[in-house]
Formats: structure tokens, C-alpha cells, sequence
């Protein structure tokens, strides 16, 4: 056997291993908000996992001279209100929750003040998270919407996978995933993870090459591919030349009713250079695919 097939071999076993036990959900009580939490719901209930809660808040930076008064007493009640807030909030997720029959799903609740990404990155860390999904807020369409300010820095900046739900998304049972390929070495890892979340929704994974001008992809490295995912009945392969990526993955993502998007995210300057330039109007009003990112 050689050592390219033993490292196949030993990645499918990783299938058998993998679990996800706690998934952390950032909430700020919004429309696309409650949309994550519904898509956290439902993927909590197929891993058998937990939900953690997160809510953030700033607290305003208090000149001493121009306020000579007792910080504590500003912060303290600061700290109470969004305390207030967050109470009165959390029955209507629990109401959501209930709609679903997936009330039994264990739930915790920790509100923090900070920046939302080191917030993010202390709870996974304190609470041993493997997941974080979150809605994507933007106005100048799908794939701009998935870089924002909050998103994108913690695609960017967490080691955990990251579930991005675009605004005005809406749960639907997830019956097909692509997942975006280069058929690097790299890759292998996050096509075994992909089928680990597809097995448990029963779902079929549609992998996606596009093959520019310049690819220095072989089809041997593509057969040799095939053949060791030969075993995987609910997956299938797709190469398709073109010069375009992301107008050819939007298009697949259409033509095979795509449910979820999963890619790995290689470097910073690529997925911003992939997901930043403009869309038309009419995909960007009908794409509305959340994307799963798995880290290098």
C-alpha cells in the first residue's frame, strides 16, 4: 500500500472519530440573528451537540477629567441594562425553540462585554467550543454580506469551523452540500468533515472544481481522488473549465439546488478576493446558501 493511500486511509477513519459537542452562537436579538439560531437548532439536534449563547456589548470609554464621577457606578448600570435586555429577549428564542420541538436542545447563556471576536475566541477556548454559527449582516448582497465586519474577521480569526447564515435565510432541510475544491492535500481533511456533517443529515456532497487556464491540476491527481472516495455513495465530483470561479460556483450553487456551501479558506487575501467583487442583481437576491468555512 502506498503511502498516498494510507494517508486516505487514515483520514476516512477520522469519519468514525470526529464529534461536535458544544456549538457557540453570537445573538443579538436580530432577524438574521434568529435565522443562525434556527440553523444552530437544527445542526445541535443532528450532532448531538449543546448550544452556548453569546451575547456582547461595548462599554463606552469614560474620560475622567470631562466626567469626574464613579466609574463603577457607569459601568454597573451599563452592565444591568443590557442584563435587563437580555432577559426579556431570551424567551423568544426559547419560544423558537419550542415552535421546532427542539426545546430539549441543552442551552447556556453568557453575556460579555468586548469586542465581539475576542469575546468569541475566549469562550471557545473557556468553554471548549467546536462550531460557531452566525448570521451575516450586509446590504450590498450575498457574498459581500459573508466578508462583513463581524463575519468575515471571525471566519478569518477563529481555528473552529464557522456556519455563516446570510440575512433573510430560512432553514431548509440540508439535502445537498458542495463543497469547493483545489484537490490539495489540504483539502482531504475538510472533504472527510463534510462528509461527516452530510452523514448526519443524510445528505449528498457535490464537489466542486473549477479548472482555469492556468490550474496545475492533473487528472491523475483527479482520478487518484475519485478512486479513494470511491466508497463515499452519497458523493460525487465535479470539474467544470472556466476562467470565472466564483460566477461558476454561484451557478452550481443554483443548477444543483445547493443547500450548503463548505469550503476551505486557504489564505485571507483569497476568500476576500473570491467573495468581494460584485454579483448580479438576480443571483444576489436568489443566493441565500449559508457557507460552512473549515480553517488551513
Amino acid at each position: 500500500m502506498s503511502f498516498k493511500t494510507i494517508e486516505f486511509h487514515c483520514n476516512f477513519e477520522k469519519i468514525k472519530t470526529l464529534g461536535m459537542k458544544k456549538i457557540l452562537v453570537p445573538i443579538d436579538f436580530s432577524e438574521t440573528s434568529d435565522n443562525a439560531f434556527v440553523y444552530a437548532l437544527e445542526m445541535a439536534k443532528r450532532l448531538k451537540a449543546e448550544l452556548v449563547l453569546l451575547h456582547t456589548f461595548e462599554l463606552p470609554i469614560v474620560d475622567s477629567q470631562a466626567m469626574p464621577i464613579n466609574y463603577a457606578t457607569i459601568y454597573n448600570s451599563i452592565e444591568l441594562a443590557n442584563f435587563e435586555h437580555f432577559k426579556q429577549k431570551m424567551p423568544k428564542l426559547h419560544t423558537i425553540a419550542e415552535e421546532r420541538n427542539l426545546n430539549h436542545i441543552p442551552m447556556s447563556h453568557i453575556m460579555m462585554d468586548g469586542d465581539l471576536l475576542l469575546s468569541i475566541k475566549k469562550v471557545i477556548a473557556q468553554e471548549n467550543i467546536d462550531m460557531v454559527v452566525m448570521g451575516t449582516h450586509g446590504a450590498e448582497g450575498w457574498w459581500d454580506s459573508v466578508i462583513g465586519t463581524n463575519t468575515g474577521s471571525v471566519i478569518a480569526g477563529v481555528s473552529v469551523p464557522v456556519l455563516s447564515v446570510p440575512a433573510g435565510a430560512q432553514f431548509q432541510k440540508i439535502d445537498t452540500i458542495a463543497f469547493t475544491t483545489r484537490f490539495r492535500k489540504k483539502d482531504i481533511e475538510a472533504l472527510i468533515k463534510v462528509l461527516f456533517f452530510a452523514k448526519r443529515f443524510h445528505a449528498k456532497v457535490k464537489c466542486l472544481y473549477v479548472k482555469t487556464p492556468n490550474s496545475d491540476v492533473t487528472d491523475e491527481t483527479i482520478r487518484r481522488w475519485q478512486s479513494h472516495f470511491e466508497d463515499e455513495t452519497n458523493l460525487q465530483f465535479f470539474v467544470i473549465p472556466n476562467e470565472g470561479v466564483k460566477e461558476t460556483i454561484e451557478d452550481f450553487l443554483v443548477s444543483q439546488e445547493i443547500d450548503m456551501l463548505a469550503m476551505l479558506t486557504y489564505k485571507r487575501n483569497f476568500f476576500v478576493e473570491l467573495f468581494t467583487t460584485t454579483t448580479t442583481q438576480h443571483l444576489s437576491y436568489h443566493l441565500k446558501t449559508p457557507i460552512l468555512a473549515f480553517h488551513e
